[in-house]
């Protein structure tokens, strides 16, 4: 069967993922400046040495994304996603290559996990197609984008403000995978980002009670906004209940179950930035905070904010600006993308694959508000944006084998 052609490929072929990895890995994608140009040309070659038609999107020249596309058997387009640029490094803090080494059963390089890796895996499933003249049940849409890392809009937003990301469904090849455990992220956290303003009157900081003291007024505000708010229980949508359950049975063994549970059960809330006062001695006038506050998916963001504010309202002196926010999505856990990746990990690992949120959000957001059914699956290291960066030669050859049979999971469930 078409399937087990592929699995035997990609066994046979297990040096061309890791090839091709370290190539990716030796183009210098770090973010900023976040050039692409490089590790664009290593997928054209890739791809066009078996026939595979690229095409280049850039809005920015320094940071071209690239599309490919395999024509499949249905009326459907499956979306494979990976991001190309990665953090930057510090090179005289590693003690391996952060432009890509091998060392044993690992392959060190800055974006090894995050997630160059993943796109030679993706790579590495299309020449699988193409090369064993398999045609899927599906359309398997490539798309590689530039500027993910710093949130720009030369990647991803691009390629949809120009309507070139037309698909039913998409897998991004985020990891998710961490200390053994194996997942695939079905729901993002809604975002409450806002800057709280104190201003006070300055004295001398010899008599403090003749003035009145901005950071005393801004850090009394966040203490409210902890006890008040962030102690009160979300209000959680049944049909999201069980990503939670199986949320907070995932990342259990890494922080503890109360913990995991408070996670999704109550607003996490960050002071992120304060600022304020210019000398010791002296009591500030003004003082600003930036606060984080993450919400599970299936709350109403806005509902949640009308509170903040409300709260913030008690607080002298103090207000709210700068707000941005967001409001956290998911895909049914029993959704036939959901199932396809699922089953197709597990089937490849032989364990468990937990149906959990992310702690944060990204381009899945993105993807599942413009109505395409989007999750994260990627095998990896617990090693993202770290020094000494690394995969392992089983994380690439199984998100290969992974990637070549969703098509098939996706469009044909029932072969």
């Amino acid at each position: 069967m078409s399937v087990d052609r592929l699995r035997s490929y990609v066994a046979d072929h297990q040096s061309e993922v890791l090839d091709v990895a370290g190539d990716l890995l030796a183009a210098d994608t770090s973010n900023p400046p976040g050039r692409t140009d490089e590790a664009v040309t290593v997928v054209e070659e890739f791809l066009g040495a078996v026939g595979v038609e690229t095409e280049r999107f850039a809005v920015d020249p320094a940071k071209p994304n690239l599309l490919a596309r395999v024509p499949g058997a249905g009326d459907r387009t499956l979306l494979y996603n990976g991001h190309l640029d990665t953090v930057p490094f510090d090179a005289g803090a590693w003690t391996h290559d952060p432009l890509g080494e091998r060392d044993g059963d690992r392959l060190y390089g800055r974006g090894a996990t995050d997630m160059k890796g993943a796109v030679a895996a993706m790579l590495t499933a299309v020449r699988a197609l193409v090369e064993t003249d398999t045609e899927p049940p599906v359309d398997l849409l490539l798309a590689l984008v530039a500027d993910e890392e710093v949130g720009g809009d030369a990647g991803l937003p691009a390629l949809l403000s120009a309507d070139r990301l037309e698909a039913d469904a998409c897998v991004i090849g985020e990891p998710t995978c961490e200390a053994g455990r194996h997942s695939v992220a079905v729901a993002d956290r809604g975002s409450i980002w806002l800057t709280l303003t104190a201003s006070g009157e300055a004295a001398h900081g010899s008599r403090p009670a003749l003035g009145k003291n901005a950071v005393d007024r801004l850090y009394g505000a966040v203490e409210t906004l902890r006890e008040r708010f962030g102690g009160r229980a979300l209000d959680i949508d049944p049909d999201i209940e069980p990503i939670l359950t199986e949320s907070v049975e995932y990342y259990r063994p890494t922080m503890g179950e109360e913990t995991a549970r408070d996670l999704f059960r109550y607003p996490s809330i960050n002071l992120g930035v304060l600022e304020g006062g210019e000398v010791i001695n002296s009591v500030p006038k003004s003082a600003r905070a930036r606060i984080d506050i993450r919400l599970s998916p299936g709350v109403e963001t806005p509902d949640v904010l009308a509170d903040i504010r409300a709260c913030v309202a008690d607080c002298e002196g103090v207000s709210v600006g700068d707000v941005s926010w967001s409001v956290g999505t998911a895909e049914p856990v029993e959704s036939p993308l959901v199932d396809a990746v699922a089953g197709a990990a597990s089937e490849v690992t032989g364990d468990r694959v937990y149906r959990r949120s992310a702690t944060g959000g990204g381009d899945a957001k993105t993807l599942r508000n413009r109505g395409i059914s989007t999750v994260e699956f990627a095998l990896g290291t617990d090693t993202a944006h770290a020094v000494d960066e690394y995969t392992t030669v089983d994380a690439l050859v199984g998100n290969a084998l992974v990637y070549t049979e969703v098509p098939f999971q996706y469009g044909d469930p029932g072969r």
